[in-house]
């Protein structure tokens, strides 16, 4: 291909085709985008969105259809193909190496700077340091990536994929690990570098995808069902096109009265994995029938308070109690036997094993129920049955229930992951970000089986950066900063205002 003047002035896939074993994931997809252009793809989890993308990086081959760059067709056999062509990609799971510098993880890819005696780090880093200079990025090339914010991991990405001569960016759901702030950051970013590349952004935020995007193309079960300009169309009307059907996202009922205190934290301190108190000395009571919101900034001591209540994090001093039951230092088994419900923050590597099948995902905490085996071997064709009706239940997208786990995407994982929470009755659910990189869709779905469960008087600890989501959930809301709860609000007093006020410590008279 003659790209010698390294612009792409305009990419094109023109009937692309691509199946799995029981999946069609792409049928017949065409779109186009041009310099300088911010092409938004958007539709439900599931929808052939990071196949395309994939296909486009070299990663999987299409079945049918062609890639046309400035109109001459191309065919990627491998990342290196599309990289040389001048496309880059940000995946969602970043493909960093945690124990190396920002410079050796650019290095790793930056084949000008090899040679067969030594690899040129002074070439990496002068090449790093033109990049961030240009775009304003902030990156420290000295730093470790474990050292680092996930939004600073993001900033590593870009700065990567450009360093190595990327002039077509495709960001897959960039916003999904972000805080607010940071999100308002990445837009502005993004729309100074779409002056100088073109941008395709997968999202599942349709105000992020209001405000930065020119054109937006939506898929739906693997076929293009819309293609438009973004500014024609307000966010609702892109949910329904995404979906099917209008989405409204379900807002919590008038509060509960008062009832039995479900868990009830006294002076709880938690060191982090750096060592210093996570959280310090945080007091927190939740009761039956409620859902408590806690909001506030990632990184101040929210995932720390997950995994202390559910066994999974030393405890320093303190009490969780639970029912009266002190779970402060109990293993995570003592915890589930009590009745405690968690859906974790890292879907893939906390909250399913990602080579198990489906149905075995559905009954990791209960092998030795005698519901599911007896006298050491497992009842098959009960968990088959047993696993079936959580799949249709809980509208699973897969072709069966013997589909690893790991194949499925972002919004059907959590679905599992709440199909198995909610189908052991626990008395009580922690929900860490429930619907972090879902579509509206799957956020309306998990959002009324919470709501439905708390009418059942489920005590749920629902903790999220979303806003609009603790606002519509919640009976009431504690924030958090530092490692410490600065005040607990009645939903009907809270807004936008007063929680940011309040989750960047300002005390809210």
């Amino acid at each position: 291909m003659d790209n010698s003047d390294g612009q792409i002035r305009s990419l094109r896939v023109e009937h692309i085709t691509k199946s799995f074993p029981g999946v069609l994931a792409c049928k017949d997809i065409s779109l186009s985008v041009n310099a300088g252009e911010v092409l938004a793809l958007v539709g439900e989890n599931g929808a052939g969105k990071t196949t395309l993308m994939n296909i486009l990086m070299g990663l999987y081959q299409s079945d049918e259809g062609e890639i046309l760059i400035n109109e001459k067709p191309v065919r990627f056999q491998s990342p290196n193909d599309a990289i040389a062509a001048g496309i880059g990609m940000v995946h969602q799971q970043y493909m960093l190496v945690p124990n190396m510098t920002v410079l050796e993880n650019v290095a790793l890819g930056f084949r000008d700077a090899w040679n067969p005696l030594r690899l040129n780090y002074s070439m990496v880093r002068s090449r790093i340091e033109e990049i961030t200079r240009r775009y304003s990025l902030q990156a420290d090339p000295d730093a470790y990536i474990w050292q680092l914010s996930v939004g600073e991991q993001q900033r590593v990405e870009l700065v990567k994929t450009l360093c190595l001569g990327a002039r077509f960016l495709i960001l897959d759901e960039p916003t999904s690990a972000l805080t607010p702030q940071e999100t308002d950051e990445l837009i502005v970013l993004l729309k100074h570098m779409s002056a100088d590349l073109s941008i395709i952004f997968i999202s599942h935020k349709l105000q992020e995808v209001k405000a930065l995007s020119d054109k937006v193309t939506i898929l739906r079960r693997g076929e293009v069902v819309f293609r438009g300009n973004t500014a024609d169309h307000s966010p609702q009307d892109i949910a329904a096109l995404m979906t099917g059907h209008e989405v409204e996202l379900p807002k919590r009922e008038e509060s509960v009265p008062a009832v039995e205190t479900a868990l009830d934290i006294r002076g709880l301190s938690v060191k982090s994995d750096r060592g210093f108190l996570a959280l310090d000395r945080l007091d927190l009571s939740v009761r039956s029938g409620e859902i408590m919101g806690l909001a506030g900034v990632s990184g101040n001591g929210q995932r720390e308070l997950a995994e202390a209540v559910n066994g999974l994090r030393k405890v320093e001093s303190g009490e969780i109690l639970f029912f009266g039951t002190d779970l402060a230092n109990k293993s995570p088994s003592f915890v589930i036997r009590q009745g405690m419900g968690y859906i974790p923050e890292e879907r893939n590597t906390e909250g399913i094993i990602p080579s198990f099948s489906i149905k075995e995902n559905f009954i990791l905490k209960d092998t030795d129920r005698d519901e599911f085996s007896r006298w050491g071997f497992l009842k098959q064709n009960y968990i088959d049955e047993h696993a079936e009706k959580l799949r249709e239940q809980f509208d699973i997208r897969s072709p069966n229930t013997a589909a690893a786990a790991g194949s499925l995407s972002g919004g059907n994982i959590q679905k599992v992951i709440l199909a198995r929470e909610l189908r052991r009755n626990p008395r009580f659910l922690v929900a860490v970000y429930p619907t972090r990189g879902l579509d509206m869709g799957a956020a309306e779905f998990i959002h009324n089986q919470l709501l439905a469960k708390c009418r059942e008087g489920y005590g749920i600890l629902l903790i999220s950066e979303e806003l609009e989501e603790i606002m519509n959930l919640s009976n009431r809301i504690a924030v958090i900063f530092k490692g410490q709860i600065r005040k607990v609000l009645e939903a009907g007093k809270a807004n936008r205002r007063n929680l940011g006020i309040l989750m960047a410590g300002v005390k809210d008279e």
